[in-house]
Parts: structure tokens; sequence; C-alpha cells
């Protein structure tokens, strides 16, 4: 993770594309400046970054599902629950499975675990567009770098 660049996900351990579901690696770094002001002395992943940590495993999810022709935007968050605190240096397991796509919206659940618990879990909703001018050849080297594009040539 880099925390203050929103770059959560870390590696893509699986993928299946028949199922519609993926699993990500997230590990939270030992130092961030996130870290100094939440809070000072107590430091704890804020509940949003865990929440942009689950939208990102949907959205390689969505993309891997879509071959990358759209790229998906985050549009809502239900029924979002925190179950316990994240702190520096915890490997996180997340995990997404696509409960809806069509009509140029996707729908995911997703989780994040730590240590077999559960951490956090929410219903995400995502408006799937073309990608914006500019977009489509970053997003493709993010997904290269966590390891989505192998898992995508390997079709279940």
């Amino acid at each position: 993770m880099r925390l203050e660049y929103f770059e959560m996900i870390d590696e893509v351990v699986a993928l299946d594309r028949a199922a519609g579901r993926i699993e990500a690696i997230a590990r939270v770094p030992l130092e961030s400046p996130v870290f100094e002001g939440h809070f000072p002395g107590h430091p704890l992943v804020p509940g949003v970054l865990l929440t942009e940590t689950m939208a990102q495993a949907s959205g390689y999810l969505v993309l891997a599902h879509l071959d990358f022709a759209q790229m998906p935007f985050l549009m809502a968050v239900d029924k979002a629950r925190f179950r316990s605190f994240v702190g520096p240096g915890a490997t996180l397991q997340v995990t997404a499975s696509l409960e809806h796509d069509g009509s140029g919206y996707a729908v995911t659940k997703a989780a994040i675990r730590h240590d077999g618990k559960a951490l956090a879990d929410a219903e995400l909703r995502f408006r799937t567009m073309p990608f914006p001018e500019g977009l489509d050849a970053p997003m493709r080297e993010r997904a290269a770098r966590i390891g989505l594009d192998t898992l995508i040539g390997a079709r279940p």
C-alpha cells in the first residue's frame, strides 16, 4: 500500500472470471504520513481508506470482467461495516465478488480480513464508462504491477 497515493492493492493472488471473484493482498506500511494525523501516537488506517481498498479490488475485478473495455467509477457504497481496527504492518486479504453487471453498472460485495478475522465489508456500485483520455494505459500498467494481467491471461 502507498496510502498517500491511494495505491491500495499490492498483489492480486486469484481471479476467477467465470465465478466473478477476485482475491488480493494489501500490505499496510509500517510508516505513512497518513498515520501522523490518524491518530497521533495510535496509528490506524482510516475507514475511508479501507473502503477504497475494497473499491480497488472490486474495480480490478470489473476491469478483468470487461476485458479492460470500460473503466469502473465508484458511485455508491452501501452496507459498509467496520468490525475492528487496522494498524501499521497488517497484511490484509481482500476479496470481491461480482453481484451484477449490466446497463452501464456493476455491483460487487467486498470484504477485508486479517489473520482470518473479518475487518470490513461493503456493497459497492460502479458506473462503467469508456476510459477517459489518457487513463487506459496507466490502469493497464498498474494492473500489470499487481499481477492482474497475468491472471487475466490464464482464463479459468
